[in-house]
């Protein structure tokens, strides 16, 4: 008995003392956090941040430039002019004429604008082009979001479906518990052998470490959610294990609609959206290019002395002068050599191609859905059945339990009906979360998965 007692106190402690300090998560709250917090959903935000950022006016080409310059220039010269061969009137040799420290400085400042009024509407159209990009990067982020949640609650149900195994693993250890003593008990009044006794010790401990494993595989699960959600390692919690499916009307009036959201679809269209302002961008190859051009301008000049040829020095000067320009520029390129030409029909290409992509995907994206509602019924389908298997094999276990109790039927024979209902009760289990993981994967499809509440 003692041995008994311990096997039950090392199993069932531990589990008692962690469910003390575990709160529910439930699935919207799991949703939330994923969406908060997880690396790979904040990733696809920022590239959204990018695209938004590249698709604003201050990255059009619609605003003028302006430039500001400024100079200043410092000078100091000692200038020494001489006169070989030249006389004063009194025949004397003619004395040089030295400058010394002569500073000059000259200062400039100017502010240049430049404003392209007309490009062939190749701003206009690339401006356009930056919209769609974002609007891709939002279908690439909402693209990142889907299988994120997917990979969420793949994990969310496991872990589900392990909880709901361990119950079913303490409630066979419970059995086999009571399997032991009951034995015991009719050992010693002689109503059995001391097999019988051990037989029920190793199923026993058989349903022991299956629990164990069971908690070790649900320890490993809630890890790998916690690294989803980007929480804690370590945090503990129960999950919901409660599931309701959507009527089956509701998920067709979807697929009826799944070519308009789903997100693969969409990509393409946007993406076909942006080859066509390609074709346009290229073709403003063959416009002119009208500009406008402003300038203001300042500048300061203080002129050091200098000599004269007669001998004088001249004194120096300072001078300020200001101005101003406005002017207009026309750039035709009349021809390139045929890069335009090439350009355009390059991009008339990639839009073709791009359709036949959009068409491909669209008949990809149909016979995925229709694959995933034909294993999407036929797992609901064997769920109903476990469902009913489970409820037959209960009524078994419950009647040969009584046969057992009174000896009519021998103690492998309960155990196998015993066995039988933990299979069933597992199975069942399996079904559900198979079900509803196929349900969502179905609902991704028709674009439908983060418009629904679960």
């Amino acid at each position: 008995m003692s041995k008994v007692r311990f096997i039950i106190l090392l199993v069932f402690l531990p589990v008692c003392a962690i469910f003390a300090q575990e709160k529910t998560l439930s699935k919207e709250e799991a949703v939330i956090k994923a969406l908060e917090n997880n690396y790979g959903i904040e990733i696809a935000k920022g590239q959204v941040n990018i695209a938004e950022n590249n698709a604003s006016i201050l990255n059009s080409g619609y605003l003028p430039t302006l430039t500001g310059t400024a100079a200043a220039t410092y000078n100091n010269n000692n200038t020494t002019t001489e006169f070989p061969g030249q006389f004063n009137d009194d025949g004397s040799a003619r004395d040089d004429i030295s400058i010394d420290g002569a500073e000059s400085q000259r200062y400039s400042s100017a502010l240049n604008l430049n404003y392209t009024l007309f490009d062939g509407m190749g701003r206009f159209y690339n401006y356009k082009r930056l919209k769609e990009q974002y609007q891709l990067s939002t279908l690439q982020a909402r693209e990142t979001i889907e299988n994120t949640m997917i990979q969420m609650f793949t994990v969310y149900f496991e872990i589900a479906r392990l909880t709901e195994n361990k119950n079913v693993q303490k409630q066979a250890l419970e059995i086999s518990r009571d399997r032991i003593i009951r034995s015991e008990y009719s050992f010693e009044y002689g109503q059995n052998t001391k097999l019988d006794i051990l037989n029920a010790q190793v199923d026993m401990t058989n349903d022991s470490i299956n629990l164990l494993n069971t908690e070790q595989q649900l320890a490993n699960a809630k890890r790998d959610l916690n690294v989803v959600l980007n929480q804690d390692l370590a945090s503990q919690y129960q999950v919901d294990t409660t599931i309701t499916f959507i009527p089956k009307f509701q998920i067709v009036e979807f697929m009826d609609q799944a070519i308009k959201n789903n997100v693969a679809v969409l990509q393409t269209e946007t993406n076909l959206n942006i080859n066509a302002y390609d074709i346009k961008v290229n073709k403003s190859g063959y416009l002119p290019t009208v500009g406008l051009t402003g300038s203001y301008g300042w500048n300061r000049n203080q002129n050091a002395p200098s000599a004269f040829l007669t001998g004088a020095v001249f004194p120096g000067t300072n001078s300020n002068v200001s101005n101003y320009s406005l002017g207009a520029s026309l750039t035709w390129n009349l021809f390139d050599g045929g890069s335009t030409t090439v350009g355009v029909k390059n991009a008339k290409i990639t839009y073709a191609n791009q359709e036949l992509l959009r068409k491909q995907v669209e008949l990809e994206v149909n016979r995925d859905m229709q694959n995933a509602m034909a294993l999407y019924e036929n797992l609901l389908k064997i769920y109903q059945i476990q469902e009913q298997n489970v409820f037959t094999n209960q009524n078994n276990f419950e009647r040969s339990k009584e046969q057992f109790q009174i000896g009519s039927i021998t103690s492998i024979e309960f155990r196998q009906a015993q066995i039988n209902l933990l299979n069933a009760q597992t199975n069942k289990n399996l079904a559900k979360y198979d079900a509803k993981l196929a349900e969502l994967q179905l609902l991704q499809l028709t674009g439908q998965l983060l418009n629904i509440e679960l």
